[in-house]
């Protein structure tokens, strides 16, 4: 349960980074910078503090190790790449989308890449089956979101950008389950996200080249508000929690209880800084409520399976 709790807790840090970031894309007018100057800080903050601390140095002499012999391979290291698309799209769609759209945009995608990613075994738990029980908690999070922001979805031309979180919301399932692979290899949650930050950070850059090329350099203003700097360090904690407990939760209940964290985020950013929607609706807080019902469904075992568990002895077959 205290994995759990802090999956949610993530969930909380990530409405705030996607509003953050969402600011950042609209006053300097380039999204992907945004992204930049998000992953780049906290890329930053773990390059101080992996080198300081006893537990980055042995991490990444682990991952060395690892990775000379082949127990982690070397694709199990770009979950960056997928955490930068995500941070790109909350620069170039949030303004636009708002956040409640944004995160049942990101919700659709990560519910359905978080069964087949389980279903595949690319976690550091292996191979999960979809249970009735699961499957039921996936749909119910995916219909809970929807009812959440029901009120935001009349716009059609909106639903057209939702695509970008969409698909990054799909790379947020493989994120969490090769992040962890990193985690185990290592043994070290603060090498796991290092590795992440410095894979998402050159992937931006290189986007970045590619905008300036073709657009030319931002055209927007640096904001002097310091909170809209603080994409990176939130980032940083969303990254080290899913890379420390997604090998006791599995990719799929992780996923759900971030996502449960998200719309509570989601709501309660409304309510303390309306956007121009205004505050949320009796749809959005029954939403936001069953979404929590429908994580607490996903986390039930069934109970075939623990009696087996407990029947369980050391005889072979």
């Amino acid at each position: 349960m205290t994995g759990l709790a802090l999956a949610v807790v993530s969930g909380l840090a990530v409405a705030a980074q996607s509003r953050i970031n969402g600011e950042l894309g609209v006053r300097l007018h380039d999204g992907i910078a945004a992204a930049v100057v998000s992953f780049g800080t906290g890329l930053l903050i773990l390059l101080i503090g992996v080198p300081l601390l006893p537990t980055g140095r042995r991490g990444l002499r682990r991952l060395r190790t690892a990775l000379r012999d082949g127990g982690l391979r070397p694709w199990q290291c770009l979950g960056g790449l997928c955490g930068a698309f995500l941070v790109a799209a909350q620069g170039l769609t949030v303004g636009a989308l708002g956040v409640a759209v944004f995160t049942v945009a990101v919700v659709a995608g990560q519910s359905a890449s978080g069964l087949a990613v389980d279903r595949a075994g690319v976690g550091p738990t292996g191979r999960q089956p979809l249970s009735p029980v699961r499957l039921f908690g996936a749909v119910l999070t995916v219909l809970a979101v929807l009812l959440a922001v029901s009120d935001h979805l009349g716009n059609p031309g909106r639903l057209v950008l939702a695509v970008l979180p969409v698909l990054g919301g799909v790379g947020i399932a493989w994120q969490q389950a090769v992040n962890g692979q990193v985690r185990v290899a290592s043994d070290s949650t603060l090498t796991a996200t290092a590795v992440n930050f410095a894979v998402g950070t050159v992937a931006l850059l290189a986007a970045l080249a590619v905008d300036v090329a073709v657009r030319g350099l931002p055209v927007g203003g640096w904001p002097p508000e310091p909170w809209l700097y603080l994409g990176g360090p939130i980032g940083i904690s969303f990254i080290a929690v899913a890379a420390a407990v997604v090998r006791f939760t599995g990719v799929l209940l992780l996923g759900l209880a971030t996502i449960a964290g998200q719309v509570v985020g989601a709501v309660l950013l409304d309510l303390v800084a309306p956007s121009a929607s205004g505050p949320p609706g009796p749809f959005t807080l029954l939403g936001t409520a069953l979404t929590l019902v429908a994580v607490a469904v996903a986390a039930l075992r069934p109970v075939s399976r623990r009696r087996e568990g407990g029947r369980r002895t050391g005889r072979r077959p």
